[in-house]
């Protein structure tokens, strides 16, 4: 859903953004900000774990270099209710 909504306005969107730390889910950039999602079913998944996958896996490495401020976005939903169920975000 995130996804479709992005790339309907034509923004530029990577998907399954690999690195050498892992797979991040979705990387957007706009406006000299980078936004990096991890999206995670929290009946799978501890709660947080969207969070400290961002971190622990350091996707932002790959993007300090750009010199723009790097956001962390963590969406985490329930599989029984299929809404999101936590939503973070951070500055990295």
């Amino acid at each position: 859903m995130f996804y479709s909504y992005f790339a309907a306005l034509g923004l530029d969107l990577t998907v399954e953004d690999s690195s050498h730390h892992g797979r991040l889910d979705m990387a957007l950039r706009i406006n000299d900000n980078v936004y990096l999602f991890e999206f995670k079913a929290v009946d799978l998944a501890p709660e947080g774990a969207a969070m400290a996958q961002l971190k622990d896996k350091r996707y932002a490495d790959k993007y300090r270099g750009l010199g723009q401020p790097i956001h962390l976005i963590a969406v985490e939903f329930s599989k029984d209710a299929r809404n999101p169920a936590a939503f973070e975000v951070e500055r990295a």
